[in-house]
């Protein structure tokens, strides 16, 4: 189901009290906005969710209005959803919920009492960058991508027949979804066919766009993942049945430290994992497709890569 939260935010800002607004405006749509925050801000329920609030609604939003006066946002959702039914097949009914966040993450996946949610912030997808609301100027019609990357999480995680770590995490949570929580738990190896499959979902669902931008990486920082490519592997395949939020952190997360992500003397590029990860579940997608691949088992993909390698 297609959620535009949009509207009610803007009407938020035009309010006589936008702080008391922003606060009934969290609390009608808490289902979303709580583990949005969770995973991706901070703790709502601290007192710093004031000064956020306070921050998002006093900033610049003319980006924001322009770019949905001029693009159709809820019509690129409604196709995305639309083009996902088709080549996953879920058997699950997900949310895709278009917000304006607090200048967080650009895109995101989360899981609320067993149902998946894809959510996507428009402040980043203005096509300007907005230092007041830390947008990234990301072209809207890069939308449809990060919303097939998000639906194919959704769908791995919640599926009746999901094989993935993912899913077994999220059901011993009671259904629900923690960055966190789930990068301290699930392997290396289940962190890393998740982004991959995930990326090439966004490929198959938005084809056309430059090769970095399906892992979100600038075009210097997709030529040094590929330069990297063996040394990289190479790092990586001893921890793949490993467990811990640094090797998240490390091969998955922005804004890591150079000592966090400094290996025998290589330093990692940022989420080079989500590079990894693509060339991981290649070939299992080309030999059984995507409804099997975004639902298996992270070793039954990996064994199809190392065979597909051994017989090369």
């Amino acid at each position: 189901m297609l959620i535009n939260l949009v509207p009610e935010f803007l009407a938020v800002l035009d309010s006589s009290d936008p702080l008391v607004a922003y606060r009934r405006y969290f609390d009608a749509h808490r289902r979303v906005l709580e583990p949005y925050w969770h995973n991706y801000v901070l703790d709502p329920d601290s007192h710093h969710f004031t000064d956020v609030a306070r921050t998002v609604i006093l900033a610049d939003r003319s980006d924001l209005r322009a770019m949905l006066d001029r693009s159709d946002a809820v019509s690129l959702a409604r196709d995305t959803i639309r083009r996902a039914r088709a080549l996953l097949e879920p058997d699950i009914e997900f949310d895709v919920v278009l917000m304006v966040g607090v200048g967080a993450a650009n895109a995101g996946e989360l899981v609320a009492g067993g149902r998946g949610i894809a959510f996507a912030c428009l402040e980043h997808f203005t096509g300007v960058v907005n230092p007041a609301t830390t947008g990234l100027g990301l072209d809207p019609e890069l939308l449809p991508l990060w919303l097939a990357h998000e639906i194919a999480h959704a769908v791995r995680y919640t599926a009746p027949d999901s094989r993935a770590e993912m899913r077994e995490l999220v059901d011993a949570a009671g259904g629900t979804y923690s960055y966190w929580e789930t990068g301290r738990r699930a392997t290396l190896r289940e962190l890393l066919v998740n982004e991959g499959l995930a990326v090439e979902v966004a490929r198959a669902m938005s084809p056309g766009h430059a090769e970095w931008e399906y892992y979100g990486y600038s075009r210097k920082q997709y030529a040094r993942v590929r330069e990297m490519e063996g040394v990289l592997t190479r790092l990586v395949t001893p921890h793949l049945d490993e467990a811990g939020l640094g090797l998240r952190l490390r091969y998955l997360s922005d804004g890591t430290s150079v000592e966090a992500r400094t290996v025998e003397q290589h330093i990692l590029p940022e989420r080079a994992g989500y590079y990894l990860g693509s060339r991981l579940v290649e070939r299992a997608i080309a030999e059984r497709g995507f409804p099997w691949a975004v639902r298996a088992d992270a070793r039954d993909i990996v064994a199809i890569a190392r065979d597909a390698a051994a017989t090369a």
